[in-house]
């Protein structure tokens, strides 16, 4: 484990996809804690989620795991290394 300095990284994408439907749909509490993590089925990855996502409220939740997802999309990994290229 990293800590904070890694950011979501070590957090699967279904886990992340899992928060963010479960944000959508009202069924959680923000801002988030470890037990509020264990009650939707992600205690597994509450430390990491919490290094990052910790004191946020509902809209900055989602819009730091719409930016996670999106960046691991395929599609986005090669845009960002065409981008490089060119660089």
């Amino acid at each position: 484990m990293l800590g904070a300095a890694a950011g979501l990284t070590e957090v699967r994408t279904d886990d992340l996809k899992k928060l963010l439907g479960l944000a959508h749909r009202g069924e959680i509490t923000f801002p988030m804690d470890a037990t509020e993590l264990a009650r939707i089925g992600l205690q597994h990855c509450a430390i990491e989620m919490l290094a990052t996502l910790r004191g946020l409220d509902e809209r900055a939740v989602k819009a730091v795991v719409v930016a996670v997802i999106a960046e691991r999309l395929p599609a986005n990994k090669q845009n960002a290394i065409r981008r490089e290229l060119r660089g």
